[in-house]
């Protein structure tokens, strides 16, 4: 932990608040503010907050969520949507995250599930929201996005639920240059195939982990951007084949 000591004072509690959070997002997704000590020993978390960072390269570093580079970055991301600086972030702030390819329905739901102050979110639940996002496919993000998208907390997504989502993705390509828009029915048969749930009326947690998917089911409903990735992907397969062939010249 030698560099830890070329940390500003200022910055200090921030980079605790940083490290511990991520141990308690993938370690106590129950929320019970405790966690396992085997637990601890058998996440490999330990081995990435002792590594010396004067031994691993930036690209490491910067990949490393415990290392006082990647810690500064996502510290400086919460201050930079933070524009009124009062150190709590309102809907319209979180909304800028990721140059705002989150829909505003998503947004909304995040807010009315996660803890908040007057309305504001802090930087321990913007942690847990980042970590989500930046683990999409982890079982743990899973679970924390599925509470926020199943709003009647019944343990599954009906139809109902992925249309409600899937206006805020009509909303955000109603701003943008886009060929056709996907009839729903189209987008919920996708959706269904790709994680065929046990029960082929409803999707449950379980099996947006089984399916091995899930990250990109929720995303598609959530994030313009992978929508459009998604809608996209044979058009853009044969690019990353050439970029691929290029590489390996």
């Amino acid at each position: 932990m030698q560099q830890l000591a070329q940390l500003q004072e200022t910055f200090y509690k921030f980079y605790v608040c940083t490290a511990v959070r991520k141990f308690f997002f993938f370690l106590d997704p129950l929320r019970t503010e405790k966690i396992a000590i085997p637990d601890i020993l058998c996440s490999g978390f330990l081995d990435k907050l002792l590594e010396r960072e004067d031994d691993a390269d930036t690209e490491d570093l910067e990949n490393n969520w415990f290392s006082c580079q990647s810690a500064s970055k996502v510290y400086s991301r919460y201050l930079q949507l933070n524009k009124d600086h009062n150190g709590l972030l309102s809907r319209d702030e979180l909304a800028r995250y990721n140059t705002s390819t989150l829909t505003l329905v998503f947004i909304s739901r995040v807010f009315q599930e996660c803890l908040t102050y007057g309305g504001e979110m802090d930087y321990k639940s913007y942690l847990d929201f980042a970590l989500a996002l930046e683990h999409r496919n982890s079982p743990q993000a899973l679970h924390y996005l599925f509470q926020i998208m199943d709003s009647d907390n019944k343990g599954y997504l009906h139809s109902s639920d992925l249309s409600y989502f899937y206006k805020g993705i009509i909303q955000m390509l109603a701003t943008r240059p886009f060929a056709d828009v996907p009839p729903f029915n189209n987008v919920q048969n996708e959706i269904f195939d790709m994680v065929k749930p046990v029960d082929s009326t409803r999707i449950t947690l379980k099996d947006l982990i089984n399916c091995g998917q899930g990250g990109l089911v929720l995303s598609i409903l959530i994030d313009i951007n992978s929508f459009w990735s998604y809608e996209n992907r044979e058009s853009l397969l044969p690019q990353l084949a050439t970029k691929d062939d290029t590489i390996h010249v």
